[in-house]
């Protein structure tokens, strides 16, 4: 009997143990349909079957990163911090965001909780179902990689949801046929409680650790693929965080991607711009680039509009009547200004004239965000420069101050700018401070900023000094933005999923 069939029969008994309760089975990126599935437990069987499923998490993967896994996670990382205003101030859920005021209905967040439940899930097909082939043409080899690289997708997946929301759901397998026999066991699979971030970080490391035995090197004509490289650095992210910070670790894998062929494009322009003939990006796949989510122009993203203009496009004024998202901040931009960094400001921020004006900045000359800025840019998730910037932090909490700085100073030396002072390493917080101040240059709209001050103990000082004036984080458009404490650097369970799954709780100070 199908999935779906018992499902329906055993409603009644499920009602019995919660009384608001939907089941939401899906199958991601399944070539068969359901009426051609007999043992929906156990769905594939050949080689073709279980490579469809890889390639619908990477399809997945295409679609859905556009608007939760980049749009609005860079309104977490970019606007909740220092780097930027939400952009459209009729947009009440982002503004509620840049307020710090969101509640537990705002729709980004609930958005984006289903698309890491799905981006999970997408990648749970694979992992689950791969023992169920035995199909002899797929060789130990693929079995092994595909796993891998599914793993190293919902390793970061768990990564970024957790460090949104907390403790999560963490789904490990596709749960198998609710019957009335089974109903007990099974119910919690579909209705999962919140796991703790501790466990959620061991489960991460563990399933990283496993797959970088078995991922793929990296391709250096396609950076579309979840690696080795990617689950190295990956690795030293999830070490670099609080639950289970070993900066040591973060220096070793660091140094593990780091051995690997890649190299800083040599001008920093060419990551973000377009070839000569403005028909194409100049770069895609570049010597930099770890993992990239790419785009061309005749099939492209979406999400260029969010930001900014059409750059290839001969109507610039295509979807240019509305407020943007992600508008630079006044503090980054006088950030900029005051280092001289006037490479890295070029190519991260665009003066434009627009139809509105908004955080009291000039329709004739106001920035937008700059780094998508055509539908055949590349969403870059990692790359060299966050790897090398990652192991001066590491080196700095290592008391390796000389070390850290030559890495800063390789980042810096590619724009142009002088190496560090030598102030910055005659201590640890100097050196610390001046790495963060790095990573805002060279990766401010790539999603880190909010992050990089939680990890280091400065998000709610960022915050609450946004109207202090002696205040290095004081910007006059977020003067109004209240103070938060420890339960602001979270973001809300949504309502709706707590209706329907009992076993959830909210976060604290919701």
């Amino acid at each position: 009997m199908k999935k779906i069939i018992y499902i329906i029969s055993v409603l009644t008994a499920a009602a019995t143990i919660a009384t608001s309760c939907s089941l939401d089975v899906k199958y991601y990126g399944n070539t068969k349909s359901t009426a051609d599935i007999e043992d929906t437990d156990h769905p594939y069987t050949t080689r073709e079957d279980i490579k469809g499923q890889l390639d619908a998490m990477y399809s997945g993967i295409k679609d859905g990163i556009q608007e939760s896994g980049y749009a609005d996670f860079l309104i977490y990382t970019e606007a909740l911090a220092d780097n930027a205003y939400a952009g459209s101030t009729t947009t009440g859920e982002i503004m509620a965001l840049e307020a710090h005021t969101q509640d537990a209905t705002n729709k980004n967040t609930v958005r984006d909780w289903t698309f890491y439940l799905d981006q999970v899930s997408n990648a749970n097909q694979v992992i689950t179902y791969m023992d169920d082939i035995t199909d002899s043409t797929l060789t130990d080899g693929e079995r092994h990689q595909w796993v891998a690289e599914a793993k190293i997708w919902r390793a970061y997946m768990w990564f970024d949801f957790c460090r949104l929301y907390g403790a999560i759901p963490m789904v490990t397998s596709i749960p198998p046929s609710i019957t009335a026999d089974n109903l007990i066991e099974t119910y919690p699979l579909y209705y999962p409680s919140r796991t703790p971030v501790d466990e959620v970080y061991t489960q991460i490391i563990a399933d990283l650790e496993e797959a970088v035995q078995y991922a793929p090197d990296l391709d250096e004509s396609d950076k579309f693929v979840c690696s080795k490289a990617m689950g190295y650095g990956l690795l030293a992210r999830v070490y670099s965080e609080k639950p289970k910070q070993d900066w040591s670790k973060v220096a070793e894998y660091c140094g593990k991607v780091e051995a690997m062929n890649l190299s800083l494009v040599p001008n920093y322009a060419d990551l973000w711009s377009w070839n000569d003939d403005r028909t194409d990006v100049k770069l895609r796949n570049s010597s930099e680039s770890i993992f990239e989510v790419p785009y061309t122009p005749s099939s492209g993203n979406w999400v260029w509009m969010m930001f900014w203009r059409q750059g290839l496009s001969s109507n610039l004024d295509d979807s240019f009547t509305w407020a943007k998202w992600v508008t630079p901040s006044k503090n980054l931009i006088n950030t900029f200004e005051e280092e001289g960094d006037s490479i890295r400001y070029a190519q991260s921020i665009v003066y434009d004239q627009c139809g509105w004006a908004t955080y009291n900045m000039s329709g004739d000359n106001y920035p937008f965000m700059y780094k998508t800025r055509d539908n055949a840019a590349s969403i870059i998730k990692m790359r060299l420069a966050e790897i090398y910037l990652m192991h001066a932090e590491a080196d700095a909490h290592l008391d390796k101050l000389e070390e850290a700085a030559k890495y800063v100073d390789k980042v810096r030396e590619r724009v142009k700018l002088a190496d560090l002072p030598a102030s910055a390493s005659s201590s640890e917080e100097n050196m610390i401070d001046a790495v963060l101040k790095e990573r805002r240059l060279e990766l401010c709209f790539e999603g880190f900023r909010w992050f990089d001050l939680i990890r280091n103990d400065k998000a709610i000082e960022c915050v609450n000094n946004f109207g202090n004036k002696s205040s290095e984080y004081y910007d006059s458009e977020k003067a109004y933005v209240g103070n938060i404490d420890e339960n602001g650097l979270l973001m809300p369970v949504p309502q709706t999923q707590i209706e329907n799954n009992l076993n959830l709780t909210q976060n604290p100070g919701y």
